[in-house]
């Protein structure tokens, strides 16, 4: 029986808790309720208050509700006095949204609505209690974007807020984020000794606000006849100036490295492919650009044909624009190049005829316009260093798939049967078809390998570029030059020669501009072709010769 008894009471004191926070919930969405429809009522000069008294509700809505009213969203109903959210849309008319409810009303004329009125004061008391929201939510983003907007205009209210949150942050980016605004506050308000302490703290921030308010203060102080104070604090200023330029000029290296090796690795997937064929079989392709071009237009056609799944259409369109393109590859090996062999001149007019016959082929395809290829969303936006350094996904991601595929390519040459005899004709023809290599067949395998890995590369170029006829005429022609700088046939003399040439560009077009640019490298390398005829990485073998 005590046993009974006691599951009884242990049964009702747990439903009356639980009574008890439920009706708790019920209170605090009835109170914002009660707020909320008393700011119809209320005068401006008595709205700030009441705006506190919502803030305390602390319900899921709270903020959105506040948010409405900083934006100039928040109207009433003059028939009701009824609180809604009011979006303007077409013909002069108000999408209406119910604030509590997130429940879509009917859309009404500006006549039956009036604005829940603000002014400047309340709007800085909004940004400050919204912030404060922010400040304290659970997830770091909308942290950091809450200090990142008090950063770039602090006030005594805001500095008050971070003051009070700073000690129970656990986020060290977040922390360092609000110190940083605590700082460049004591640098616009404080007095000289707290300005030159604020200084020595901002030394090591890359924020762009505190490089703005430094250079405003230098300034704004007189160039002659400084007090000792001015003339201490404008040394501290130029000092955390210099640090910071400093610091600046440092990333901004890196991300021309950055830029360059992106570069670098498109013309590496552009020339690899020219690389193996013009080292095997002496052809000089003038059609290895439109090769680049029908990759391109295989992965915008991946994308027409699925378009529920654009997340994995260049997981499709690598694979499909290998064998697209390997394939045309092929064929014009058997059906052109093969009667050509020992012609060059001869097989470079056909393959430059052939080009042409691409281009006109998809233009009445696909038309003469450009097209757009969908990035999927795994490859947009950045990966954000620091706030003036920031490395896009799509570039970074190009980086290692070229990396990938030089590294698949050098394993195919070196540790399969294909590849040794690719190799074996490359160095030696006859002494490889003495040895029952059938070099025909290898000649149109490694021209096919060759055009994939160039429709490869056309997958990468729709993510960077417009997809249309033309595309891959705008890379034949460095294709060329880096299989001439880094060696006939040689692989690691492509690597080498592409990253090269893609460093140099961008080091260089900050200088001189894009276009010269390309005229100092191109004078460049006919400068070291001249020197060394047969590039960094000459090929061996008696066909060297």
């Amino acid at each position: 029986m005590h046993r009974i008894f006691l599951l009884l009471l242990m049964l009702v004191i747990s439903g009356h808790s639980h009574a008890i926070e439920t009706d708790g919930i019920g209170d605090n969405h009835s109170t914002l309720t009660s707020l909320v429809n008393q700011l119809p009522k209320t005068k401006l000069r008595k709205m700030a208050p009441l705006i506190k008294q919502i803030s305390k509700t602390k319900e899921p809505l709270t903020r959105d509700v506040l948010q409405f009213m900083l934006d100039g969203e928040l109207y009433f109903l003059k028939a009701n006095k009824h609180v809604v959210r009011a979006q303007a849309t077409e013909n002069r008319l108000y999408q209406l949204t119910d604030v509590l409810s997130q429940e879509t009303l009917n859309t009404v004329k500006k006549s039956q609505l009036s604005k829940i009125k603000t002014n400047n004061s309340l709007r800085s008391t909004l940004r400050n209690i919204i912030a404060k929201i922010d400040l304290t939510d659970d997830n770091k983003k909308i942290r950091l974007q809450a200090v990142q907007q008090l950063l770039s205009s602090p006030s005594k209210e805001s500095t008050a807020i971070i003051t009070e949150l700073i000690d129970d942050e656990k986020d060290q980016d977040v922390q360092i984020l609000m110190a940083t605004t605590l700082s460049l506050q004591q640098l616009k308000a404080g007095n000289f000794k707290e300005k030159i302490e604020a200084l020595k703290q901002l030394g090591n921030t890359l924020e762009p606000t505190v490089k703005n308010e430094i250079v405003g203060l230098l300034s704004n102080l007189p160039e002659k006849e400084l007090t000792t104070d001015q003339q201490t604090l404008k040394d501290a200023l130029n000092s955390t100036l210099g640090e910071i330029e400093k610091r600046a000029s440092f990333y901004s290296a890196i991300e021309t490295v950055f830029f360059g090796l992106s570069l670098g690795s498109v013309l590496l997937l552009a020339a690899i492919g020219l690389t193996i064929t013009f080292g095997v079989m002496g052809v000089i392709n003038m059609a290895h650009g439109e090769m680049i071009m029908l990759g391109a237009y295989t992965t915008y056609v991946i994308q027409l044909a699925f378009p529920s799944i654009i997340e994995y259409s260049l997981l499709i369109a690598v694979p499909a624009a290998f064998l697209v393109s390997g394939s045309v590859g092929i064929l014009i090996e058997r059906g052109v190049i093969r009667f050509l062999k020992g012609r060059p001149l001869e097989t470079l007019l056909a393959t430059f005829g052939i080009s042409l016959i691409l281009q006109q082929l998809v233009r009445t395809i696909f038309s003469p316009l450009n097209r757009q290829v969908i990035s999927p969303e795994w490859m947009s936006g950045s990966w954000q260093i620091n706030p003036i350094f920031s490395l896009t996904y799509n570039r970074l991601y190009i980086i290692l798939f070229s990396i990938f595929v030089f590294v698949s390519l050098l394993m195919i040459l070196k540790k399969t049967s294909l590849g040794l005899h690719v190799r074996a004709v490359s160095q030696n023809r006859d002494m490889a078809r003495a040895l029952s290599v059938k070099s025909d067949w290898v000649d149109a395998i490694t021209f096919g390998l060759g055009s994939g890995i160039a429709g490869v590369a056309g997958v990468v170029l729709s993510q960077l570029t417009n997809v249309g006829p033309n595309l891959g005429q705008a890379y034949i022609i460095d294709s060329f030059l880096v299989v001439v700088f880094g060696g006939v046939g040689n692989l690691w003399g492509t690597l080498v020669a592409a990253m090269s040439l893609g460093l140099t560009n961008k080091f260089l077009e900050p200088l001189t501009g894009s276009v010269l640019a390309n005229i100092i490298v191109l004078v460049g390398l006919v400068l070291f072709i001249q020197k060394r005829p047969k590039g960094l990485f000459p090929q061996k073998g008696r066909s060297a010769d």
